[in-house]
């Protein structure tokens, strides 16, 4: 598998930059988390003055065979509708992206339907679809290494062209049971702490949701728990996608938004193959999908909302954009004392 060369962010700025945000006009630390998240950037931009260009949106769409078990209220060709959904800007994630300015990107990950070439579509599908975990590994290790490489590839193109910040979303029915087992054995938290009603189970929806998914790990308790075999045995191929792309921005020093449950699910697996990964990630909001919060709480995050959303497709990620260029605003626009003739504190 390819490897990631993922340097640490250094706290070499650290000092300047905190002094820098504690003379701006305003009592120290009164902007809160906003102070936190350009504390961070700067950091990772090795800069008193940070700057967001091309922020883009990549949402990566991919079916699970477990999905024909009953373990989401929807059939699996949702997945690819919302594709068409996407690339017609009707979403919710075109919405916001419109809204805040920023470039995104659809990619057919492992969408069992042939799409035909269209300019807002990544053909980067690996197959059509994973096989039914309950039954089987999801994917083969070779298929899970070619959508981390694809993921990867995807993600340096977007730096080449001059991206910096990077969200990322997925669309997949189904795909809340592969991040849930995902989230149990990586965080070692027990599995019904993990699974939600993902598209809106009704209650006998969920109990069946939590048999079929204890089933599956009975069935797969034997494999080296690695992250890789963990991720080809009950992963999707967005999520192994996203995987790959994640670990990519990371080592192109890119600032990564973290979305909700499955895409923090694929984070959660890049930081155990490589846990700088995590220096590089703002984590945009918490998930109203159970098991998110003990999966932020695993990580040591602190989400920057709490909206109450659980739709996926990257949307918290960019209804939280603003707030991530008013971090970064402040910092280079706000006055200090001292160029503002505005007495400090005695």
């Amino acid at each position: 598998m390819t490897t990631f060369a993922i340097a640490p962010v250094t706290d070499s700025i650290k000092a300047a930059l905190q002094h820098k945000i504690d003379y701006k006009t305003k009592p120290l630390g009164a902007l809160g988390q906003l102070e936190r998240l350009a504390l961070q950037i700067g950091c990772i931009q090795q800069t008193l003055t940070p700057a967001l260009h091309q922020p883009a949106m990549v949402v990566f769409a991919g079916d699970h065979g477990v999905a024909h078990e009953g373990v989401s209220p929807f059939p699996q060709e949702v997945t690819y509708q919302m594709v068409f959904n996407f690339l017609q800007g009707g979403a919710a994630i075109n919405v916001f992206a419109r809204q805040n300015g920023m470039n995104i990107k659809v990619v057919d990950a492992g969408v069992n339907f042939d799409f035909n070439q269209h300019p807002g579509l990544v053909h980067a599908k690996v197959a059509m679809g994973t096989k039914s975990f309950l039954h089987e590994p999801a994917m083969t290790t070779a298929q899970c290494e070619t959508a981390i490489e694809r993921g990867a590839a995807i993600v340096k193109t977007l730096h080449d062209e001059g991206c910096n910040v990077i969200g990322f979303g997925e669309m997949g029915i189904a795909n809340t049971s592969a991040a849930a087992v995902i989230m149990s054995l990586l965080c070692d938290i027990p599995l019904e702490q993990c699974i939600g009603r993902g598209t809106g189970l009704d209650d006998e929806g969920l109990i069946r949701k939590k048999v079929i998914l204890a089933e599956a790990m009975i069935r797969h308790n034997r494999i080296d728990r690695t992250p890789l075999n963990i991720l080809s045995t009950f992963g999707g191929f967005e999520i192994a996608m996203m995987c790959g792309a994640m670990l990519q921005a990371a080592a192109s020093g890119m600032i990564i938004l973290a979305d909700g449950f499955i895409t923090t699910a694929a984070l959660l697996v890049a930081s155990k193959i490589n846990a700088h990964v995590l220096d590089y990630t703002v984590f945009t909001h918490q998930s109203n999908e159970q098991g998110h919060r003990l999966m932020l709480s695993h990580l040591k995050a602190v989400p920057l909302l709490d909206l109450g959303m659980r739709l996926g497709e990257g949307t918290g990620a960019a209804v939280a954009y603003p707030v991530i260029q008013a971090a970064v605003n402040f910092l280079n626009e706000m006055a200090s004392f001292e160029s503002a003739g505005v007495s400090n504190k005695a």
